[in-house]
């Protein structure tokens, strides 16, 4: 017998440089690279700009790439997400995919298909292809949408249309075979939401190894940014609420006497410009787009010490996929997050982590680390070991190869 066919649902893909699209791609180009015959049920890239592409223009695009073979839906993709406009964006993809799900399930009848969480709500077509073909159902869960939503104020927890939400998150994620997610503390969140413990499994996102350090191409991207010899304290991602980079402005403010140190933000999204404006007149600031991946390591070579913010509540819902990189790196990280959590258990020791909403423990963070090189390479150093330990791409790949094997080869039927 061959290796187990796949069928993977998921909103975000590949060429979405950050966020969950270059982890669903990774690992469908992985799998189709060790035999496996993989059809991946994407949407349009948008993400982290929330612009449709419009080289992607029209219904639905058939396509192989890279030996996937996918099907692109059209979905509505709201410049500002929130209330209703996002999950209007959630369902409508929801909505086009269950055709093609239908469709590719009677027609290749694969083995195990595989939804990417967020969105959450394409596990509908997940779970209806599962029916129709027989498959066993694997939902990976890259962060928990509904909790996540009141933690950023875009969902008010409390109220019915809450709780069933919470109650509709937990009833897909126990129709499911298998559920996965990135964090030991988030598969621990799992069994509180009724997953019975044999279904639960930890499968970490991973550093790129593509992403290898470029010394000559951190010293251009010094020059072309007037960068000099200043400490660069780096945040490269997605801007929006749940990072709650607001803070990194508050602490630059704080610092602004310290020539010798620059905050560069390099990314895009739906809050960039409510963040220009909160930074207008600082001069140890600037606002750079995202960089494509060919520059990434130079990006990452660039910085002195990375930056990675979260809000209060959400440490828990998602473990950020830049915190990787930033590791892989052996520059040092520091995180807003409080002790416990799995953000918090990753860069401790590696970084510095100081409480959620705290500019003045932040710009005294950075303080900290500018002004003492010598900690910065020990803790960068500790960074790298880490990385390499449970960070390594072709390990984490290989186990989600050996996981979707394992599924198929379990008896038919639940066995909690």
């Amino acid at each position: 017998m061959g290796p187990p066919s796949l069928l993977v649902i998921g909103l975000n893909y590949a060429p979405e440089p950050v966020g969950i699209g270059p982890y669903t791609a990774g690992l469908c180009e992985s799998l189709v690279a060790s035999g496996h015959r993989v059809t991946a049920i994407v949407g349009k890239p948008y993400y982290p700009q929330w612009q449709a592409d419009p080289a992607y223009a029209g219904g639905w695009l058939e396509a192989e790439e890279n030996g996937v073979r996918l099907v692109r839906c059209p979905h509505y993709v709201p410049q500002d997400p929130v209330g209703i406009r996002r999950f209007a964006h959630l369902i409508s993809f929801a909505i086009t995919a269950l055709i093609p799900a239908a469709r590719i399930a009677l027609r290749d009848r694969p083995q195990v298909v595989l939804c990417v969480a967020p969105a959450l709500l394409s596990a509908l077509a997940a779970i209806l292809a599962a029916c129709l073909c027989g498959a066993r159902l694997w939902i990976h869960v890259q962060d928990f949408e509904v909790e996540a939503a009141f933690a950023t104020g875009l969902m008010r927890p409390n109220t019915s249309k809450a709780r069933f939400a919470l109650w509709a998150e937990g009833w897909v994620l126990r129709q499911a075979d298998r559920v996965s997610t990135i964090s030991p503390q988030m598969v621990a969140k799992l069994g509180e939401k009724g997953v019975a413990p044999r279904r639960q499994m930890e499968l970490r996102n991973w550093a790129n190894a593509s992403f290898a350090p470029d010394p000559a191409g951190a010293t251009g991207l010094r020059a072309q940014w007037s960068l000099d010899n200043r400490i660069v304290a780096l945040y490269s991602g997605n801007i929006a609420r749940k990072q709650g980079i607001e803070i990194l402005i508050d602490a630059a403010r704080l610092l602004q006497h310290r020539h010798d140190i620059v905050f560069v933000i390099c990314g895009e999204g739906p809050n960039r410009q409510p963040l220009e404006q909160r930074a207008a007149g600082l001069t140890n600031v600037q606002f750079h787009d995202l960089q494509p991946a060919k520059r990434m390591g130079a990006m990452l070579t660039l910085a002195d010490l990375h930056l990675l913010p979260q809000i209060a509540g959400a440490a828990d819902l998602v473990l950020p996929s830049k915190l990787t990189n930033m590791l892989a790196s052996g520059k040092p990280v520091v995180a807003t997050t409080e002790p416990g959590t799995g953000l918090y258990s990753e860069v401790e020791g590696r970084g510095i982590c100081v409480p959620a909403g705290d500019a003045v423990a932040l710009a005294a963070a950075v303080t900290a680390l500018a002004d003492d090189p010598a900690r910065r390479t020990v803790l960068g150093q500790a960074a790298l070991v880490r990385a390499a330990e449970r960070w390594q791409q072709d390990a984490i790949l290989a186990r989600a190869a050996t996981a979707l094997r394992d599924l198929v080869r379990q008896p038919p039927g639940r066995q909690d």
